[in-house]
C-alpha cells in the first residue's frame, strides 16, 4: 500500500491519485482467503488442502480452518471422494453480475467479431485487475498457428507489463498509481523498475503522438496494437488488435492495423452511447 501523504487524509488521497490508499490495514484473514481462490486457474480442477498449501506458501493448519470457511460460505465445494476443494457455482454468478455492471462488453462483442471474421485478426476488450488485464470480450480469428491454439477467452489474464493491452492501460495512469504497480510488476518479471518504466513511457510517448500504443506480445510472431477508451459506464477499457506478419511488413501491417483499431474504437463509442 503507497504511503499516505502527510496531512492528507487516506480518502483525500484515493480521490486525487486515483490509487485506492487506507491508512489502517486490511483484513489479514480475508488476504488470506483470497489467496487460497486465486490458487484456482483454468486448467485446475480440484485442490486438496497439501496442494493449496503449496502453491499459497501457506501453513497446512491455515489452509483447512480457511477452506472450512469458504465451503460455509459458498465459495468451495468438497468433494468427499477426492478429499479436494472446487470453485463453487457462485462463481457463475459473480461473472454474470460483473457483466451486467459492464455493459461495454457486449456492446463491443459483435462489432469486434465482424472486423476480426472480415480482415482475419484478433481482437480484445479487457479491464486491469492487480498487475494483470482480464479479457471481457475476445474475437480469434488470426489465421497463424499460434491464434488458432493459444486458449483466450472472457476471463483470460495476461501480464500488464508485457502486452500491449496492458502497456495502453499504464499509459494511461498517473504518477502516483505508476509508483504503486512497478516495482511489483519488475519484482514479478525479474526485470529493473527502469525497464518498465521504460516500456510504459514509449507507450505513453505513442498514445500521446498517434493514439494508439505497440508490442510485440510473443517477437517475430505475433504483433499488437492497443488504445483505451471509456464508455458510457464510465469505466475506462483496453481495446487491442493482434496479428501476424513478416518481420519486413511489420510497419506498414501496425499502421494498417492501428486504422482498424481507430474505428472499432468509434463504433464501440457510438454504439454505447445509444440508448
Amino acid at each position: 500500500m503507497p504511503a499516505t501523504v502527510s496531512g492528507v487524509s487516506s480518502r483525500r488521497e484515493t480521490a486525487l491519485t486515483r490509487v485506492f490508499t487506507r491508512d489502517a490495514a486490511g483484513s489479514l484473514t480475508l488476504a488470506r482467503g483470497l489467496r487460497l481462490l486465486h490458487a484456482f486457474r483454468v486448467g485446475v480442477i480440484s485442490l486438496t488442502n497439501a496442494e493449496l498449501a503449496r502453491r499459497t506458501q501457506l501453513p497446512r493448519p491455515t489452509v483447512s480452518r480457511l477452506t472450512q470457511s469458504l465451503v460455509e460460505a459458498g465459495f468451495l465445494d468438497y468433494d468427499v471422494d477426492e478429499r479436494s476443494y472446487r470453485l463453487s457455482a457462485l462463481f457463475l454468478s459473480l461473472s454474470d453480475a460483473y457483466q451486467q455492471a459492464h455493459p461495454t462488453s457486449h456492446v463491443a462483442q459483435p462489432l469486434m467479431r465482424q472486423l476480426a471474421e472480415k480482415q482475419r485478426l484478433n481482437a480484445g476488450l479487457a479491464r486491469p485487475n492487480d498487475l494483470d488485464m482480464v479479457y471481457l470480450a475476445t474475437e480469434r480469428w488470426g489465421r497463424d498457428s499460434v491464434s488458432q491454439v493459444r486458449r483466450v477467452t472472457a476471463g483470460t489474464r495476461v501480464p500488464m507489463e508485457q502486452t500491449a493491452t496492458g502497456l495502453s492501460h499504464l499509459a494511461s495512469l498517473n504518477d502516483a498509481a505508476l509508483d504503486h504497480l512497478v516495482p511489483r510488476l519488475a519484482q514479478r518479471s525479474g526485470v529493473t523498475e527502469a525497464a518498465v518504466r521504460a516500456s510504459v513511457l514509449r507507450c505513453t510517448r505513442q498514445m500521446a503522438r498517434q493514439g494508439y500504443c505497440t508490442a510485440e506480445f510473443m517477437p517475430d510472431h505475433l504483433f499488437a496494437v492497443a488504445t483505451t477508451l471509456v464508455s458510457a459506464d464510465d469505466q475506462t477499457y483496453s481495446l487491442s488488435i493482434s496479428f501476424s506478419c513478416e518481420r519486413e511488413r511489420v510497419p506498414a501491417e501496425l499502421r494498417r492495423h492501428a486504422m482498424y483499431l481507430k474505428k472499432l474504437k468509434r463504433d464501440i463509442l457510438a454504439a454505447s452511447a445509444r440508448p
